[in-house]
């Protein structure tokens, strides 16, 4: 079967590859990939050859499909369930993290279908759910509800991501405001969870860029405004939208140094930031306003089973959109337009279906 892979440790191009179809253990899941998602994880890699010819993994971490084999010693899970994956490959089962069933805090955890995997992801046919994680971590895949499509469930990832920054982790309440960094589906799951929650403005900061499709898409799913940073005075914008007083959350996702910057200048004492968004640039700013205002930096790393058991539940009832955001559908043989319109910010979210047989 064809598989997109990666090659290189630390940055590697991707290549169309052969490989073999996943062997079933006595307690692995075998899954046929119905859909999966390009995400901003897998963007980073993209046409930055290394020149390495070392296999990295195969790549694709947000995936849906149906289960097609099961081994000998599984019981929980039969031929023909529609699953989705949270993309756990291996975790310690027995670190702080994983006391509290927090997986993907766990410091040796490994994903399917992100770095140094060995056991695949869903850019490929057949997908395997190794049993070590499901002896672990049962949650490692979920049953997938009548009545939501295996694209909605495909992008779960960035859904649950979403509601754990804003549902669990921000104590956010019906009445205030919220600003979000990042147009991408990061941030616009985020504005869906800041309404879903009850707040007043959703203020959507994005660039120019942003502006052909991703601020049209974020008024369809519930941002009050938009703002165009490369043009607008980000902080004295959204104060004027707000009011200083509502500001107290902030959710970065775009990961930029200046957002965060922003995000400190324009909130209100005893505010919190979660930075969702991942840099990796120093700062070259003071951060002493989280002392001198007691303000709240919040670092974001996933989500857990309460995560996915909610947020599936708020898909099912038509709470959470995906179709809006869903702009390009395409064959894994054409993956790389799906790249290419990622880099474009033309698409938002890029289905690939397999489409070799």
């Amino acid at each position: 079967m064809k598989a997109l892979a990666r090659y290189g440790k630390e940055f590697g191009g991707y290549r169309m590859i052969d490989v073999p179809e996943p062997e079933c253990g006595p307690e692995d899941i075998i899954i046929e990939v119905k859909a999966a998602a390009i995400c901003g994880a897998d963007m980073k890699h993209y046409k930055v050859d290394n020149g390495s010819d070392e296999f990295n993994s195969v790549r694709g971490h947000e995936f849906a499909g149906e289960i097609v084999k099961v081994g000998e010693k599984v019981t929980d899970w039969k031929v023909g369930q529609r699953i989705v994956s949270d993309n756990s490959g291996h975790v310690c089962g027995v670190c702080p993290a994983c006391e509290q069933g927090d997986f993907l805090c766990c410091e040796e955890k490994v994903n399917l279908g992100l770095d140094n995997n060995r056991w695949g992801g869903g850019f490929t046919k057949y997908c395997k759910i190794p049993g070590e994680i499901l002896r672990i971590h049962k949650h490692a895949i979920w049953e997938i509800p009548e009545g939501i499509k295996y694209e909605e469930a495909a992008v779960l990832d960035p859904i649950c991501n979403a509601y754990k920054a804003i549902a669990q982790q921000a104590h956010l309440l019906p009445g205030q405001d919220v600003v979000v960094f990042g147009t991408g589906p990061l941030g616009l799951f985020s504005v869906q969870m800041a309404r879903i929650m009850g707040a007043v403005n959703i203020v959507m900061v994005g660039l120019q860029d942003d502006t052909k499709v991703r601020f049209k898409v974020a008024e369809e799913l519930g941002a009050t405004h938009c703002v165009n940073g490369s043009t607008e005075d980000v902080v004295a914008r959204c104060q004027e939208i707000c009011g200083r007083d509502n500001l107290g959350l902030v959710i970065e996702c775009s990961g930029a140094n200046i957002a965060l910057k922003q995000a400190l200048e324009m909130t209100r004492p005893n505010a919190e930031i979660v930075r969702v968004g991942m840099g990796f640039k120093p700062l070259e700013f003071s951060i002493n306003d989280i002392t001198s205002w007691n303000k709240s930096i919040i670092g974001h790393m996933a989500y857990d089973s309460t995560s996915w058991r909610n947020a599936i539940r708020l898909l099912q009832k038509g709470e959470i959109k995906v179709q809006p955001m869903i702009t390009h559908r395409i064959g894994l043989s054409e993956w790389e337009k799906g790249f290419d319109a990622m880099v474009s910010k033309e698409a938002i979210k890029v289905i690939m279906t397999y489409d070799f047989d």
